[in-house]
């Protein structure tokens, strides 16, 4: 190992831990890893500015914007109290429907695009019952990655290996949507267990949210109907994007835009709304992954996976989608995802069937469940959550997110085995 090799290790490694044990906030971890990257001469300035994904960024902020004006009308509020009403106002029950509606809404929006418009209702929820949010907020991440893993377009990792790999809407949808079904299965009855102690709300409170008339919620029933015709546009363009010749954050962005001149927002004001925290931290985490890859740690993964199977179809996709799920865990699967592709590309040359991106798919997806930083609905959710006075430490997140990330790994690699390598 070269100097500088090692060098960039140290920053990466230092700075997971910074994160992992919360010494630092995460997005000054982030920032002065990856600047630290740029001025040890580790990767170029150039380079890591390149590596910044901005679809990703400006995706984030057109929603965050458009969440921001639509939050002013009430529906958020409608909408949580008729979940409530339908799940007869029982805590479970309650964290069972926003489940289901977060993966579903993941599958065929994007994930990042989901908890950005349920984080609000959840919030809303959480503060009637006079319960804290966090199981409901967790429950809703581990969803979102769970759903999102079904359709080409529910997770931005699926996105990059579906161009890569000349992979359909449709070859997701028959692929993965099975796959996702039993495990939003398996999650939501091992909620019960994992979030035990903690679904339990004041009578009082819950008699309350039940007693309110859902109307009531809306405040603005103009910018309600202006909002809803922007947000259904915007949605509709997010399904199109690719006809259209659209990047999402250019879909994302130019609703914002219009709903910001339509409802005559002020700009200062909006944008009090974003989340420049989360922003940044993902600004930092791409300029780290930059330097990763310039030391060539990817390409000493992907000659290990070589070296250690042969090449072997059944050996390899396993392999594969074990280590997309740890790595996923570690480095926010978009990153991951992009840097592993021609590895994949290169693996998959001559083999039989798609197994080895599936695996790739199936483990970026899954692992990004394990730890905070593992998937970009994460960071979105544990921001909203720490502005609430209800922070999601590393620590925290990891003891839930990776006993799951494990159960509904275990039932994929039978999936990945019994669908493609007997």
């Amino acid at each position: 190992m070269t100097l500088q090799a090692a060098i960039g290790l140290a920053i990466f490694a230092l700075t997971y831990g910074l994160i992992a044990t919360e010494r630092l906030h995460k997005t000054l971890a982030a920032l002065a890893g990856g600047i630290a990257m740029v001025l040890l001469g580790i990767v170029s300035q150039e380079q890591a500015f390149e590596e910044i994904d901005f679809n990703v960024i400006f995706l984030l902020a057109g929603m965050m914007i458009l969440a921001g004006i639509i939050r002013k009308t009430g529906v958020f509020g409608w909408i949580a109290v008729r979940a409530a009403r339908f799940a007869g106002g029982d805590p479970y029950r309650i964290l069972v429907v926003l489940s289901i509606i977060t993966a579903v809404a993941s599958a065929f929006l994007d994930n990042v695009t989901t908890v950005v418009l349920v984080g609000p209702i959840t919030l809303f929820l959480a503060a009637r019952m006079g319960m804290n949010p966090f199981p409901f907020l967790m429950s809703e991440i581990l969803a979102s990655n769970i759903g999102g893993a079904s359709t080409l377009i529910g997770d931005p990792p699926n996105i990059l290996i579906g161009s890569a790999a000349g992979l359909d809407f449709g070859a997701f949808l028959i692929h993965m949507a099975p796959l996702s079904a039993v495990l939003l299965g398996f999650y939501l009855v091992a909620a019960r267990w994992l979030f035990r102690g903690q679904l339990t709300a004041d009578p009082e409170l819950r008699a309350g949210l039940l007693e309110l008339n859902e109307r009531d919620m809306i405040t603005d029933p103009r910018l309600l109907r202006s909002s809803l015709v922007v947000m259904g546009l915007t949605l509709a363009g997010f399904l199109f994007h690719g006809a259209l010749h659209l990047e999402p954050a250019t879909v994302a962005l130019t609703g914002a835009v219009v709903l910001m001149v339509v409802a005559r927002e002020s700009p200062e004001e909006v944008l009090r709304d974003v989340e420049w925290p989360t922003l940044f931290f993902f600004i930092g985490l791409f300029m780290l992954v930059a330097g990763v890859i310039e030391i060539g740690l990817i390409d000493v993964v992907a000659d290990a996976i070589v070296s250690l199977t042969g090449g072997a179809l059944a050996g390899t996709s396993l392999l594969v989608l074990w280590l997309s799920a740890i790595l996923s865990g570690l480095i926010d699967n978009i990153p991951y995802t992009a840097t592993m592709i021609p590895v994949v590309d290169q693996l998959a040359e001559g083999q039989p069937n798609d197994a080895i991106w599936w695996a790739l798919a199936i483990g970026a997806d899954l692992g990004g469940n394990a730890t905070i930083i593992g998937a970009s609905a994460n960071v979105i959710l544990a921001g909203m959550a720490e502005r609430e006075g209800h922070p999601i430490g590393f620590g925290k997140f990891l003891r839930y997110g990776l006993p799951v990330t494990f159960g509904t790994m275990l039932i994929a690699t039978v999936y990945v085995w019994l669908r493609y390598l007997l």
